[in-house]
């Protein structure tokens, strides 16, 4: 069969919001090469290609336009909200393996859809990044140290797909954030970290707004990012900065607003002596389009 190709607006409801991807089925007879070009081709921030696997329900694999990556939460999300539709699933668990590893995921049945849970994988945090490094990140995103929240870190940040945590005062203006992009790709490559996640805690809230910029691998900026967002809900706990009943942690994470293409990703994370244990994200999607691939690459 054929490739199937979807294009998918994730982490909202609403067509033209939230973040877009590409979706592949039956993507198995493509070489990595092939699939580096349709992802290239697409031009979305990334594009799952689902593929048969022998330990799990299905295994996929994700591209930018420029290179292969572990993970991507929107586009996880996008995928099965893709072979839920298709299969025609109803309330039920599967499990995928990628590049990050085995992880699962459960599909939530809607009357008019489906909602997307990822279990994403174990929290981890890299010492801060202090000095000339500091400096030179705050300096890239065109803020000073008065704008960063005070006695925090900038910090690098796991569950699969690092990011570094750059959390805001809440009066700092997030729209209006225009980056060197320049200076990103140089500190990139520095610290062996491609995404840089500024946020900001809204007052009296279980809620954050944020923008993910990575354009060391050819992602100027992300519109809603489970990948940064699920690990900004591990950071808030390890930093003790948001209640909790110590059990569990549920965020919303807001994200998209400048771009015009808002969206949320429900972030719920499992503590436990007061850390982070466990993090899954949550979303909806919306199918704009689906075509078959015309030509032969033979």
């Amino acid at each position: 069969m054929k490739p199937q190709v979807y294009h998918v607006d994730a982490f909202t409801p609403h067509p033209f919001r939230g973040n877009s991807a590409g979706v592949v089925l039956h993507a198995d007879g493509l070489s990595e090469a092939q699939m580096q070009l349709i992802a290239r081709e697409l031009r979305h921030s990334e594009t799952a290609f689902l593929l048969t696997s022998d330990d799990s329900d299905v295994r996929i694999r994700y591209f930018t336009p420029t290179v292969e990556v572990p993970i991507c939460g929107h586009a996880t999300v996008a995928a099965h909200y893709v072979r839920a539709s298709v299969l025609g699933l109803g309330n039920t668990t599967v499990w995928q393996t990628s590049l990050a590893g085995r992880h699962r995921v459960d599909i939530h049945a809607e009357d008019n859809g489906y909602r997307i849970s990822l279990e994403q994988g174990t929290p981890t945090f890299e010492p801060p990044l202090e000095g000339p490094t500091r400096a030179a990140i705050i300096a890239a995103l065109h803020l000073t140290e008065d704008d960063i929240l005070p006695g925090l870190p900038l910090q690098i940040a796991s569950t699969g797909h690092s990011k570094v945590m750059i959390p805001l005062k809440p009066e700092v203006d997030l729209d209006a954030l225009s980056p060197d992009l320049s200076a990103l790709i140089a500190i990139s490559q520095h610290i062996g970290c491609n995404g840089f996640f500024p946020f900001q805690i809204r007052p009296g809230e279980n809620a954050t707004d944020g923008r993910m910029f990575s354009p060391a691998i050819g992602i100027v900026e992300d519109p809603v990012t489970g990948n940064a967002n699920g690990p900004m809900g591990a950071w808030l706990v390890h930093h003790n900065l948001m209640a909790h009943d110590g059990k569990i942690l549920h965020v919303q994470g807001h994200q998209g607003r400048a771009l015009g293409r808002d969206g949320i990703v429900e972030v719920t994370v499992a503590i436990q002596d007061n850390q982070p244990q466990k993090v899954t994200i949550t979303g909806a999607a919306v199918i704009l389009f689906h075509a078959e691939w015309a030509i032969d690459f033979n």
